[in-house]
């Protein structure tokens, strides 16, 4: 690894943000890196979750209280989340301190944050004092005027026109 690890922010409403993402940690795998991928407000089995546990050096953290979308929880599940989310983020800053993670992601963090399933401290603390050689990733849909202010990359996704605004449903091995 590199002594300078830089932060990433892939955001926006098209689609490839997380596949960017892991895109990374598949490179940084392939090169001996540590990875460590924490996906904020996800739950559901997905396609790259079979394949990642393949690879020693590729530890995932996820999790969401209930089935449902965020906007169907109610404030006991929007707790739960909150308490799921916050100990993974604990989870993975300790991997990092202890030296076990080269490339942290922080998938969807950006909207867990916004929406306040995320501990504000804990995950601001993280960004401002990252550890000098940590590369960072974080995504989701919006980023704050402050988060754009400490990254080093940023990549818009941009949706001109996607097949669910036509009625095609999710499908799997592309979506998910």
């Amino acid at each position: 690894m590199t002594d300078k690890g830089l932060i990433h922010v892939y955001y926006g409403y098209g689609k490839g943000k997380t596949t960017a993402a892991l895109g990374l940690a598949l490179r940084a795998s392939g090169q001996g890196l540590e990875v460590v991928v924490l996906q904020f407000l996800k739950d559901t089995p997905s396609g790259e979750l079979g394949q990642l546990a393949l690879l020693p050096n590729i530890t995932v953290l996820r999790g969401k209280a209930g089935k449902m979308f965020v906007r169907d929880m109610d404030t006991a599940d929007k707790d739960a989340t909150k308490e799921k989310h916050d100990d993974n983020l604990r989870q993975a800053i300790e991997l990092v301190m202890s030296g076990k993670c080269d490339l942290l992601i922080l998938d969807e963090a950006l909207d867990a944050y916004q929406l306040g399933l995320l501990d504000e401290t804990i995950f601001s603390d993280l960004i401002i004092q990252k550890p000098s050689a940590l590369e960072l990733v974080i995504t989701g849909h919006r980023p704050t005027d402050w988060i754009i202010d400490k990254a080093d990359y940023i990549t818009e996704m941009v949706k001109h026109k996607h097949p669910y605004n036509m009625g095609i449903q999710a499908r799997k091995g592309i979506e998910f």
